[in-house]
């Protein structure tokens, strides 16, 4: 008997002290936002409080990764610091580490409780609150008075004293050359002619776009999964197409900038709005790991043969007749 009561007080001894050592490690998260849009970031700041006579106190904070779950990212991840909050109760410390994340998936996301091990206890951690975060879509806006001006190109003065060099250096290459022709000439006029070089006509930049395109249907890479190589194949041949027919450098440009250069060519609007509707999306699926649905992946592809047909020079030969024909 005497055992026995030693045994349950050293038990009531030590949940006594667990209960009372719980109440002195306090951890809580707090987030500045519970609402950003795709791409944009949120701040979540972790807090522990204890007691400073706590002896031989060893706190171990979570340990981080690349994400918080699979479609939240972690950012950055601050230092820990450690600060008294209140003056009036130096006893009570504080430490506080700053956590930035981001989403590139829409919807509503809750964040586990962040857990703390202390002194080593792992059948007994100290958890913050769970958190909930919403992520936005970006809207998007496909009507034509959503185009926005961008900056004008700033004129530098032209001092033609600058070009004398070039001028000067061209005029004695023209000269070289006339000579070394003219000495070449000379030597080989009793030569044998040599035979005729044909050279077979460059084919127009709208035949390959189209044959491209109708390759790109047959691949069926948007049916495999292949979503963001399907809108790369279509916005690649679109500005492939769009430097043979206006000798614009549309592999180069970004899609505003694309949009602008447009403005000044001789091009209907809704071709216009077709350019702006691919290009668009594809931005939005290659940068936002946006999701297109079928029909949006149909239209696009649709588009991309109707702005072609739409902005071809007027030479229609038997070889482009096929891809004149309307699709079923």
């Amino acid at each position: 008997m005497k055992h026995l009561t030693k045994y349950l007080f050293i038990l009531f001894a030590v949940l006594l002290h667990k209960f009372s050592f719980a109440q002195d490690v306090q951890a809580f998260a707090l987030i500045d936002t519970s609402k950003i849009k795709i791409g944009e970031q949120a701040k979540i700041d972790l807090f522990i409080n204890f007691k400073g006579d706590a002896k031989n106190l060893k706190i171990q904070w979570p340990q981080l990764g690349d994400t918080l779950r699979k479609e939240i990212e972690v950012v950055n991840v601050s230092k820990i610091d450690t600060t008294i909050p209140d003056k009036n109760d130096p006893k009570t410390i504080q430490q506080h580490q700053t956590i930035y994340v981001t989403s590139f998936d829409s919807g509503y996301w809750a964040m586990p409780p962040f857990k703390f091990i202390v002194n080593g206890d792992t059948a007994n951690p100290v958890y913050t609150q769970a958190l909930l975060l919403e992520v936005q879509t970006i809207p998007v806006d496909t009507a034509e008075a959503s185009v926005k001006d961008i900056k004008p190109i700033f004129d530098e003065p032209t001092n033609w004293k600058e070009y004398l060099p070039y001028i000067y250096w061209g005029l004695a290459i023209l000269a070289a050359l006339a000579i070394l022709y003219y000495v070449i000439y000379r030597l080989g006029r009793n030569k044998k002619k040599k035979p005729m070089v044909i050279f077979k006509p460059k084919i127009p930049a709208h035949i390959t776009a189209l044959r491209d395109l109708e390759t790109i249907r047959n691949m069926k890479l948007w049916q495999e999964g292949k979503t963001k190589e399907y809108y790369t194949a279509i916005t690649d041949t679109i500005r492939v197409y769009i430097e043979g027919r206006y000798e614009v450098m549309a592999m180069e440009l970004t899609t505003d900038e694309i949009m602008q250069v447009m403005r000044s060519q001789v091009i209907d609007n809704v071709s216009k709005d077709r350019l702006r509707q691919i290009l668009s999306l594809a931005d939005y699926v290659k940068f936002a790991k946006a999701q297109p649905i079928d029909v949006e992946n149909e239209l696009t592809l649709n588009n991309a043969f109707e702005f072609v047909k739409g902005t071809l020079r007027e030479e229609i030969t038997p070889e482009t007749s096929q891809f004149n024909k309307p699709q079923q």
